[in-house]
This record gives C-alpha cells, structure tokens and sequence, in this order.
C-alpha cells in the first residue's frame, strides 16, 4: 500500500510537527495551539490553528497523496512542497488521521484510519457529521483547522517500543525544535509586529535565535545578494561572541546539544523557515577556530528544485552556481570567527610585558618555553648556588619539553571554552604579587611601570581586583612602617 510505504519516508516527530505547521502558517495562522493528551487511555497529538480553513472540497483534496505539483508556481508565503506533507507527516506518527477545518463558520470533517483501509482494501476516507468527540475540536473558532493524530503507533506502540514517557521527552524536545526551526515566525519580522504565537498545552514558546542577534559582541558582516535564475538569495555571515562574553548559561544555550563546532556552517532558511543548519555543504571542514561562524541563507521557495529540497524539508543541496559562490566566499566569512581566537591568542602572548611563557615559531614549527628572563624566575636562579641553579634549568627544560601538546589540542578542540589554568590559592597568590612587585621596583621601575607590566600578564591580569587590594594593603603597610 502506498500510504504504508510513505509511513517510512523518515520523519521524526519533531520534522513531523513542523510540517503541519507550514500548513497553518501557509493559511495565515497567526496562533497555532500544540496539544497532547500523553497519559489518556488514546494518546493523541492535535495541531490547532486560526488560519482560513477550508471548505469541504478543499479539504478532500488536502485529504488526497500528492494533491499539489511540486513545480507548480507558488506565493512567497507557501511553506509546502510537495502536496504530501499532511498526509506523509502525519501517517509517519500515527493510523488514524483526523482533520476538522471550518470556514466563515462552516465546519467540515475527514477521517482517514489506515486500519480501515487496510480492513476494506478500499482508500476510504470517512467524514463524521459529529465533531463533539474529536479532541479539541470544540476550540476550533470561526475559521481554521484542526488537524489530530490517534493510534499513535510509532510513539506509543503495543509491543512496548515507546512508552508513555518517551512520549513526553518527545514532545519536549519537538517543543525546542519547533523554537528553533520557526524562530523567525515567532519573533516577527520588526520587533514584535506579525509575530506568530505558538504554544504546547497552554505553554508559549518563545523563539530561539541560533545567531544571538540581540547580543552586543555579535557581529553582524556584509550581506551579499546572488542572484540565480533571476531570483535572489541573501547571504549573512555572523560572527557569534566569545564565551568570555557571554554568561555561562547563554554559552551553552547557544552551543546547543552537539556544541558549537558542530553547529558552525551554513543555515539555509526558505521563505523565513530553517530547512537545514549547521553544514557547511562540504565545502569546508569544521574546525575549533571557525566554531563562531554561522551562515543564514535566504532562499525562496520558487528555487526549491534548484536546491532540491526534500519532502520532509529537513535536507537541501547548493545548485552547482551557488556552490562556487559560496566557495569563493567561504574562506573570507571565517576570518573573523578564526580572528576572534587568533587575535586574542596573540595579544596574550604578544602584549605581556611579564609572560611566563613565551611562543617562538621557525618556518613550520611552533615552539613554547617557560620564560626564564622573568623576574620571579630569574630572581630565583640568582639566589642559588651555580651547581643547583643548573639542577634548576634542567628542571625548566624537562618540564618545557613534556608539554602535552597533543593533550591540549584534543581538549582545546573539543571544548576550548572548558580548559583553563589550575587556580592559585590566596596566599600562594599574594606571595606571588608581592615578590614579582619588589623584584621589578629592585629594577628601579616606577610604580606605575609595575603596575602596566603586571596588568599586562597573567596570572594578574585576570585577577587584577585582587592585585589592586593587595597593593592597596602593601602601601597600607609601608605607611605604617614609617
């Protein structure tokens, strides 16, 4: 049977979901209601909209496989495809399809069971002249549709392959991808104008912008226009802040499940709605220092051929023209998320007048060592006898020559953000501050000269509040002595 095949097209209850809701925002549903009984005898799952609804024989048509050519010219607001995604979305979660539409009052009704089907060997589809026992359906308003899924045989089977809380967690997760995946709708194009509310059981979700938009050290680069066929794809390249910029949790918000170096690349949206994100169409690896880069995409839907979007609008290729456009251009759009890391990593080593360690390169070859001019180091060396002032730089050597470089690079790679140095304890740390200031004013440097070389290094650059109070104490003390 072909609705049974169709059943394994390969959506997932989140791709599901929000392929019914292209076809209410397609109405023109401005609220779009989500709604679950988990824990009734019948699950069901019900997606409710105030769009235009339909009359009986627009119904029936929506009812039929393939009610839609996918070349046919459509409006700029269409979110469909194929004409199948009522149908392959829905039987994908469910047997039993219920949809209750009314327009300008008039309510119509189409019921389609694939067990009923399958009993009669018959494509029948029912239409109940009682709606008083379809969930949800008394929410219906003047116009709209509602469109329910029972026997919902791939989330909640009698053979025990889903269970009643797994249906829950999917239904959350759904809840976050629906954010994601619309996030523009719910937003609204200027502020909150035109935004479309959507909500789970009464719950509002509130959209989740993958390119922190609103955030100050988010930076915003060029767009670019190309034009292919006549018709116009933009392209917006945006640099996502370092996480020394952003609080805790909004890193790990924005990193998402898999992390930021997986979710780097390109973000292909059709008319406003994310198809695909996180790629970079192989034409680029996905690296550490490009993990900030994210790409939108703007494409209409009059070039869905072109990008060969699939039913599910989950997968989508670059046509040949737009692949050597973004070829050209992909090296340039990950400068500045490459420089967010280089340029900081330089300025920490470059800048320190008091770095402990210090970075040489020779042609290929990167090398680091421990600074042995610093003053506590040289100091140090200074006060010892020459037989173990040389123990001391063998020491140095061994300790430069173990370093787990290739330790540090899986770490780094992996979460860069999670890899910081070992804290100091208090005292150990005001010892420190004391000895390198007394050092540098033996040098005959002026107070302010101390005060720029340390704020310069680490580890009292980072900690410069804490150096100022100890300062504060030492002229304290000086005072007192005198």
């Amino acid at each position: 049977m072909l609705v049974e095949s169709l059943r394994d097209i390969g959506y997932s209850l989140h791709t599901a979901v929000s392929d019914v809701i292209d076809n209410s925002l397609t109405a023109g549903a401005r609220k779009i209601e989500l709604h679950a009984e988990t824990h009734a005898e019948v699950p069901a799952i019900g997606i409710l909209d105030d769009g235009i609804g339909m009359t009986e024989p627009e119904l029936l048509e929506a009812m039929r496989p393939g009610s839609r050519n996918p070349l046919e010219s459509r409006t700029t607001t269409d979110l469909g495809r194929f004409g199948l995604g009522l149908k392959t979305a829905s039987f994908s979660q469910c047997r039993r399809l219920t949809v209750v539409t009314r327009r300008n009052g008039v309510t119509s009704g189409a019921v389609w069971d694939l067990d009923t089907v399958a009993a009669r060997d018959r494509w029948i589809v029912e239409l109940p002249d009682d709606f008083t026992k379809i969930p949800w359906a008394e929410r219906l308003a003047t116009d709209g549709t509602l469109v329910v899924w029972q026997k919902l045989d791939r989330l909640v089977g009698p053979n025990g392959q889903g269970s009643r809380q797994d249906l829950v967690r999917l239904l959350d997760e759904t809840a976050g991808h629906v954010e994601f995946v619309f996030h523009r709708f719910l937003s609204g194009v200027k502020g909150r104008e035109g935004r479309v509310c959507i909500s789970l059981n009464g719950r509002s979700l509130e959209p989740f912008d993958p390119f922190h938009s609103h955030h100050p050290a988010t930076q915003h680069h060029q767009e670019e226009t190309f034009a292919l066929t006549g018709r116009n794809i933009r392209i917006q390249p945006v640099t996502l802040p370092h996480h020394d910029k952003v609080s805790k949790d909004e890193w790990t918000r924005y990193g998402g499940p898999e992390g930021y170096v997986k979710n780097q690349g390109f973000y292909l949206y059709r008319n406003r709605r994310l198809i695909v994100h996180g790629t970079w169409f192989g034409l680029a690896r996905q690296l550490e220092l490009t993990k900030l880069c994210r790409v939108r995409i703007d494409m209409p839907s009059s070039l869905d051929a072109e990008w060969k979007i699939d039913v599910k609008k989950a997968w989508a290729q670059p046509p040949p023209p737009v692949r050597e456009r973004l070829r050209r251009i992909i090296d340039r759009i990950g400068v500045p998320s490459k420089r967010t890391y280089t340029v900081r990593g330089s300025r920490l080593a470059g800048d320190s007048r008091l770095p402990v360690w210090t970075r040489s390169q020779d042609k290929n070859r990167i090398s680091y060592m421990l600074n042995t001019e610093h003053p506590l180091f040289s100091a140090f060396e200074h006060r010892l006898d020459p037989e173990t002032a040389d123990e001391f730089r063998k020491l140095v050597a061994l300790i430069v020559s173990t370093l787990p470089v290739e330790a540090l690079y899986a770490d780094v790679s992996a979460s860069a953000e999670s890899v910081e140095p070992a804290a100091l304890a208090s005292e150990d740390f005001k010892e420190i501050v004391e000895a390198t200031w007394g050092v540098l004013r033996e040098r005959g440097l002026s107070v302010d000269d101390v005060e720029n070389h340390m704020r310069s290094a680490d580890p009292f650059r980072s900690r410069w509040k804490d150096v100022t109070r100890l300062f504060q104490a030492m002229a304290a003390e000086r005072q007192g002595e005198s």
